[in-house]
């Protein structure tokens, strides 16, 4: 009984660490969304397959 109100507490404190940084973010917008700005995950510098940014660029879908 004790991990399992452990184990949702550390996932509703997870929630709530996210749902605090969408709400302290200007427009609750998360930063470097494209995988294609992140050099570990695009080592070969290719276009972003979602909006077409390249990794020196900022995501180009703006809601």
């Amino acid at each position: 009984m004790k991990v399992i109100l452990l184990s949702i507490g550390l996932l509703g404190l997870g929630i709530a660490g996210i749902a605090i940084k969408i709400w302290a973010k200007k427009d609750g917008k998360f930063a470097g969304t494209c995988a294609s700005n992140n050099p570990v995950l695009n080592e070969e510098g290719q276009p972003c397959s979602f909006c077409g940014a390249l990794p020196d660029e900022q995501c180009q879908k703006e809601d």
